[in-house]
């Protein structure tokens, strides 16, 4: 593939046993991100950071030590969160991670996880963007199912 054929939007959709409370509740609260990342990128974030509206900057400890502030530029409660990362004090370098969650009836919601590349301005971050495909959000998107369906 080219650069141009590089899709630079990928999304990864399932549906999940489980009501859209307690799923957008662990999407949406930073502590439980670490649980449900498929790919073993997070380490913690400090409880009391659960996500409220667009503009909550919320700070994540990757598993390589560095921090990120995730800066929400979309939310609609039990629908739609989105976050543009940083490392600390800096702008976003323009990637941004998606969730949204739809109520499917009788306890089930269709959940979707989407990264967009499409702004990034930060060529050192271009390899990463790359590999970052469907597959793997779908890894994230399976590990948030199994939490949910917990009893």
């Amino acid at each position: 593939m080219t650069d141009t054929e590089i899709p630079r939007v990928v999304s990864a959709s399932r549906e999940i046993d489980a009501p859209v409370e307690r799923v957008f509740e662990l999407i949406a609260d930073p502590a439980e991100q670490p649980r449900w990342d498929g790919n073993d990128n997070l380490a913690e974030a400090v409880g009391g950071q659960r996500v409220r509206g667009v503009g909550a900057v919320f700070r994540m400890t990757l598993t390589n030590g560095a921090v990120r502030e995730n800066h929400v530029v979309e939310f609609v409660e039990g629908k739609r969160i989105a976050w543009l990362p940083s490392e600390p004090g800096k702008e976003p370098p323009g990637h941004l991670w998606r969730w949204s969650v739809q109520p499917l009836g009788e306890g089930r919601t269709k959940v979707t996880h989407t990264y967009d590349w499409t702004e990034l301005n930060d060529e050192k971050r271009e390899v990463r963007a790359r590999a970052t495909t469907s597959e793997r959000l779908l890894a994230s998107v399976d590990r948030l199912a199994a939490l949910a369906e917990q009893p």
